[in-house]
């Protein structure tokens, strides 16, 4: 995964890219505590010319706890190196938006 995270756009929000490195022909999409880890609620888009499923999210400065999630099954960012536990005793990926 990579990040890219723009300056605020004045109505103090972010634009944040992530960027999953994943051949084509999955259901792709990131859950995490800014929509209620729900992965319908923000799908991955497949970019053939990057090889890549990419979103764009705006959120408000805060530290936000996020998972892949990859035909229903839940990921860590393995390219991201902050993380959290969580209460099922696994790790979530963590997100610090300035």
């Amino acid at each position: 995964m990579s990040c890219a995270i723009t300056p605020d756009n004045g109505g103090g929000k972010r634009k944040v890219s992530l960027v999953l490195k994943l051949e084509a022909g999955h259901a792709v999409g990131v859950a995490g505590s800014f929509n209620d880890w729900d992965p319908g609620t923000t799908p991955m888009v497949y970019d053939a010319a990057s090889g890549s499923y990419l979103c764009e999210l705006e959120l408000p400065a805060g530290c936000y706890e996020y998972k892949f999630v990859i035909d229903d099954e839940w990921k860590l960012d393995e390219t991201n190196p902050n993380f959290a536990s969580n209460d099922f005793g696994t790790l979530n990926s963590v997100l610090n938006v300035e």
